[in-house]
């Protein structure tokens, strides 16, 4: 039962800087009712959206989860990437290096003063280390961490513009090792301008990891392991949308991750307050509980992330925005351009 669809994407399109100001990415309407696509830019997003309408944000704040150093044994270079933290202060990273990783050595961090003790090699490949510091990940990220770009911008290396470009200006709640990137187009302007229209916004949490971004490795979902991702909804954020459906507003997910966490919560009935990880997957056929209207980014393909933009658009209408998108250069990816699919 393939639902997949794979394109290629001109290397020229990848967006490797994000678009200044945020909110003059281009946007492509895409109609589930007429199937119609419009070419507009992502300051018109509240003529598009109606009053009583509301915005469901992710707050996800991303970590400076990108670490860089050298295996005390060795000498060798290592690159990688911190992924969660256990209760008892564990962490679970990814990383690069020549030869082979043992248990129980250590890496030092530049610029120091932190070192990661391995400790066990995880299924999947990811390790459990130890780090010789006190304090929070996010605390001790902040000393030595860097922009955890993904390897198709630049290879990955950061500027000193995307400490603030790689996150969203209403970000608070630190945990994500990747930006949620629909979210990275909106400005104050453009919330000043949904405000004189009477069209609202909320924010739910999910932390976006690494495996968001992993493509998948059957094009069977029911064959697909999907990871999970921690996530919360407030009680406050349940009876806003609540209210707003009860005035025939219309809920506007932005980005797959705040749909996740949606459409996780209303599998049980009613928005109501959350927290915890959820791995749902949705793929084609799905019923959409929550989401009335989705603003999310252009995806890679064969990931999850496309699945479920194409469950909510309808395959054949996603297909051919994608094929429209790339005749007409928008940009891809995490800083390019946007779509609205209602």
């Amino acid at each position: 039962m393939s639902t997949a669809f794979d394109f290629d994407v001109p290397p020229r399109l990848i967006a490797q800087e994000p678009i200044e100001p945020r909110d003059h990415a281009r946007l492509l309407v895409i109609s589930r009712k007429s199937q119609g696509l419009a070419h507009l830019h992502f300051y018109d997003l509240p003529d598009l959206l109606r009053p009583n309408d509301l915005l469901v944000l992710n707050d996800t704040r991303v970590l400076p989860a990108r670490l860089v150093g050298r295996r005390n044994e060795t000498g060798g270079k290592w690159e990688g990437l911190f992924l969660s933290a256990r209760l008892d202060g564990v962490w679970e990273i990814v990383g690069q290096t020549r030869g082979r990783l043992r248990q129980g050595e250590t890496i030092a961090i530049e610029p120091g003063p932190l070192e990661l003790q391995l400790m066990r090699r995880q299924p999947g490949g990811s390790w459990l280390a130890e780090p010789n510091l006190p304090g929070s990940p996010a605390e001790i990220l902040a000393r030595v961490g860097h922009v955890p770009l993904p390897p198709y911008i630049r290879k990955g290396v950061a500027k000193s513009a995307d400490v603030e470009r790689y996150q969203t200006v209403y970000a608070q709640k630190a945990g994500a090792v990747a930006a949620p990137t629909a979210g990275l187009h909106f400005t104050p302007a453009v919330f000043d301008r949904l405000k004189a229209r009477g069209i609202g916004w909320t924010f739910v949490t999910l932390h976006v990891g690494l495996g968001t971004f992993q493509p998948m490795q059957t094009d069977d979902p029911t064959k697909h392991v999907m990871h999970a991702e921690w996530g919360e909804i407030s009680a406050k954020t349940a009876e806003t949308i609540a209210e707003r459906r009860s005035q025939r507003g219309r809920i506007v997910a932005v980005g797959t991750t705040s749909v996740r966490v949606l459409e996780t919560v209303a599998t049980n009935g009613p928005p109501r307050a959350w927290s915890g990880a959820t791995n749902l997957f949705i793929y084609p056929p799905y019923p959409f509980r929550c989401v009335d209207a989705l603003v999310t980014n252009f995806h890679f393909p064969k990931t999850t992330l496309l699945l479920l933009a194409g469950a909510f658009a309808g395959m054949p209408l996603l297909e051919r925005a994608y094929k429209t998108a790339i005749e007409e250069n928008y940009r891809f990816f995490s800083y390019g351009d946007a779509m609205l699919i209602e």
